[in-house]
């Protein structure tokens, strides 16, 4: 198996809802997920986490923390689709508009049970399990 690269999202909050944008480009191509992406070369993982977050909602993020790291195993047959992926809560104004940008598709305000609705990888249904663990997921699981 291939090193995996680095990547790192943003989870931002407000008023109960989470910002996701839909993926425009593989891996997870339409699939809802946190505004994240790949590090580019000498950035920190919090860096690449503001980064992502600007470029694909517009977003000026700041204070990351460190929520989660996660290995996100090769999909078949999409190459360079391994990465280690650090999660950071981070917050941004309020009076702030997110808007899908670069390769975003959509980006909106979801709470976590519509979250668990949306087409999403299985590391955002972690994390938002994480985030909302009063949440009656029921037979879903």
């Amino acid at each position: 198996m291939s090193m995996p690269r680095l990547a790192s999202s943003a989870i931002v909050e407000r008023a109960g809802r989470y910002l996701l944008v839909r993926r425009g480009n593989p891996p997870a191509a339409d699939l809802y997920a946190f505004p994240g992406g790949r590090a580019e070369p000498g950035e920190t993982p919090e860096q690449t986490a503001l980064r992502e977050l600007f470029e694909e909602t517009g977003l000026i993020g700041r204070n990351p923390r460190l929520f989660e790291t996660v290995e996100l195993l090769p999909e078949a047959g999409v190459t360079g689709s391994h990465f280690l992926l650090s999660v950071f809560k981070v917050e941004a104004d309020d009076g702030e508009r997110a808007e899908a940008q670069s390769d975003a598709l959509e980006a909106g305000w979801f709470l976590p049970e519509e979250i668990l609705e949306l087409p999403i990888p299985e590391s955002v249904r972690a994390c938002i399990l994480r985030l909302s663990p009063d949440l009656n997921v029921g037979a879903e699981a």
